[in-house]
C-alpha cells in the first residue's frame, strides 16, 4: 500500500528532478536543491547528485587517474586479507553481491575498500565500511565514483568516525545523548541511569549510516540528505526516531528493555513510509544548527580524551 502511494511520489518527482537538470545541468547548492533534495531524489539522478553536492565530483576532475594510480600500487598484505574477510560478509542476500552472480558486484567493492585503504592509511578499513561501499557501488554502479564519495563521507563528512579510536563515533553518541537531554527530557533521565548506555543503542546506527537499520528507501533518502547537509541528518534521524517513540522507551524497565525497545523503534510502518519519516526528521526535532553541534562536539572531545589521558 505504501509503495503504491510512493510510486506515484516518485514519478512527480522524477519528472521535477528532470526539469531542473535540464535547466540547470551544474548542480549548485541553493534553497531550490536543498528542498528538491529533502523530497528525495530520483534514483536515475542520484549518483550525479551526490557527487556533485559532497564535492566528489571535483575531487575526481582534480585528480585523474588517482584512484587507477592507487589499484596499480604494491598492496599491504595485512590489508588486503582483512578486506577478503569481510566480502562474503557484506549483503549475503544481495544476488548482486554473491560471488557466483554473473555482475557479481564482490571484485568491485574488493577494489574501492583496497583503493581506500592506501589512500587513507589513518583509517585503512574497518568493519561498517564494506556496507558504505556496497551501498554507493549499487547506485552509482561505478567504482571510481564509489571511491570518491567514500572519500567525501569519511573524510568531510564523518571525520574519525573509522579512526583507530573512533573518536568522531564516540563523541557523536555522546552529543545525540546531550541533544536528548534537551529535546526529550524525560528519555534523557531515564538513560542517565545506565552509563555508556549511548554506546550500546546507537553505535550501529551512525557507524553503519542507518544501513540494515532503517528499511532501504528510508536508507537512500536520508542519504541524499546526509550528501547534502552533512552529518546534522544523522542526529535529526536519530532524534526523531527518539522523540516518535519516547512513551514505548520510557515504559523500559531494565537496561535489556531499554536495549530491545531501540532496535524495535527502527522498523515498523513509521520508518518504512520513508517519504513522511523525511518530513518528521525535518520537523518534529525543531531546530538543530551546525553551531550547535560543533559546540557539544568540542566539549565531549576534550572529555574524552582527558579521560583517556587520565587512565
Amino acid at each position: 500500500q505504501m509503495m503504491n502511494e510512493y510510486v506515484a511520489v516518485l514519478n512527480r518527482r522524477s519528472k521535477r528532478w528532470s526539469k531542473l537538470l535540464r535547466v540547470k545541468p551544474n548542480v549548485e547548492k541553493n534553497l531550490t536543491v536543498k528542498r528538491y533534495v529533502r523530497k528525495g531524489v530520483p534514483n536515475e539522478h542520484r549518483a550525479r547528485i551526490w557527487m556533485a553536492a559532497s564535492g566528489a565530483q571535483e575531487q575526481l576532475e582534480s585528480k585523474p587517474g588517482y584512484y587507477q594510480s592507487l589499484l596499480e600500487m604494491e598492496h599491504d598484505a595485512k590489508l588486503k586479507e582483512t578486506i577478503q574477510t569481510d566480502l562474503h560478509r557484506t549483503f549475503p542476500d544481495n544476488i548482486l553481491f554473491q560471488s557466483r552472480a554473473d555482475a557479481g558486484l564482490q571484485t568491485a567493492l574488493y577494489n574501492v575498500l583496497l583503493a581506500y585503504g592506501h589512500h587513507n592509511q589513518t583509517v585503512g578499513y574497518c568493519q561498517g565500511m564494506n556496507f558504505i561501499a556496497g551501498y554507493l557501488i549499487i547506485i552509482t554502479k561505478d567504482e571510481e565514483k564509489s571511491f570518491w564519495l567514500m572519500d567525501a563521507l569519511l573524510d568531510k563528512i564523518l571525520p574519525d568516525y573509522y579512526s583507530t579510536h573512533m573518536l568522531g563515533l564516540k563523541v557523536d553518541q555522546e552529543v545525540l545523548g546531550e541533544l536528548v537531554k534537551t529535546k526529550a527530557p524525560a528519555v534523557g533521565q531515564l538513560m542517565a541511569q545506565y552509563p555508556g548506555i549511548w554506546t550500546l543503542v546507537v553505535s550501529r546506527w551512525f557507524i553503519c549510516l542507518y544501513i540494515d537499520i532503517l528499511p532501504i528507501e528510508t536508507v537512500l533518502r536520508v542519504w541524499d540528505c546526509l550528501f547534502y547537509e552533512g552529518s546534522k541528518v544523522l542526529f535529526r534521524v536519530a532524534l526523531t526516531l527518539v522523540l516518535h517513540h519516547h512513551m514505548e522507551i520510557l515504559r523500559a524497565r531494565s537496561l535489556p528493555d531499554v536495549c530491545m525497545c531501540f532496535k524495535e523503534i527502527t522498523s515498523g510502518a513509521f520508518t518504512l513510509d520513508c517519504h513522511t519519516f523525511m518530513q518528521k526528521i525535518f520537523s518534529e526535532p525543531g531546530s538543530l544548527s551546525m553551531t550547535t553541534i560543533e559546540k557539544l562536539r568540542e566539549k565531549y572531545r576534550q572529555q574524552i580524551l582527558e579521560e583517556s589521558q587520565n587512565k
